[in-house]
């Protein structure tokens, strides 16, 4: 608790160049953002859910902060998130939106293989959304990764079994769930960049970036702690 916003900023800084990796959001300008992002993590705090622009705002405890970092090193990029509840709070709502983004991303990775096409990923992602109470907004979603951050195929949070692109060993994808309490809903905030929740409900998104394999899917973007 008290940790600023700007603080997570300058350490992720300074964990990219320590690793030798570049920042995929510094010099990020696409048509959605207000000019270059300018920072080097997305911070997105309660009903930010997208893009969060760290600025200067220490965590209280139990926000609920999503991180959401890409980079890319040797010319490949991996883009990750992570929704947790700061402090010792543990609001109810706020641990049912995190399950069901994690048990979500969990479905949609389980689903991945050589063959499957892309809406039997959008499927299983969008059924446990929906069973846990959830609207979908298909405006955001997951995304190919490679040599940029942003590529084809466009991954929806909610699809239809059987449709879609089919997938082939060596494709990278990177899966997105999030939703928000009681909206479908998005406003874009002030700053030009971080996606809030229509209502000011609390938000939640997690992601991993996975490799398409012969044989199913890897995960790229575990922890070190998780890696077997």
């Amino acid at each position: 608790m008290g940790t600023n916003l700007l603080d997570i900023d300058r350490w992720t800084q300074a964990m990219i160049v320590e690793a030798g990796g570049e920042s995929c959001y510094v010099d990020y300008a696409p048509s959605f953002g207000r000019g270059p992002f300018g920072h080097y993590i997305c911070t997105s705090v309660n009903d930010a859910v997208l893009h969060g622009l760290p600025h200067d705002y220490p965590l209280a405890d139990g926000d609920l902060l999503t991180l959401d970092l890409a980079v890319s090193k040797s010319g490949v990029v991996a883009d990750s998130a992570i929704s947790f509840i700061v402090g010792d709070s543990n609001p109810p709502e706020s641990v049912a939106l995190i399950s069901a983004t994690e048990r979500a991303l969990s479905a949609g990775i389980a689903a991945a293989g050589p063959g499957v096409r892309l809406g039997d990923i959008s499927h299983a992602i969008g059924s446990v959304l929906s069973e846990a109470g959830y609207s979908i907004n298909t405006e955001f979603g997951g995304h190919g990764v490679g040599s940029t951050m942003h590529q084809d195929p466009h991954v929806s949070n909610t699809g239809r079994p059987g449709r879609g692109y089919r997938l082939r060993p060596g494709l990278l994808l990177a899966l997105e769930p999030w939703v928000m309490a009681d909206t479908a809903k998005l406003v874009t905030d002030a700053d030009g960049w971080t996606l809030r929740s229509a209502t000011g409900c609390r938000t939640a998104h997690s992601e991993h970036t996975i490799a398409i394999t012969d044989d199913g899917a890897e995960i790229l973007t575990l922890p070190k702690r998780a890696q077997p």
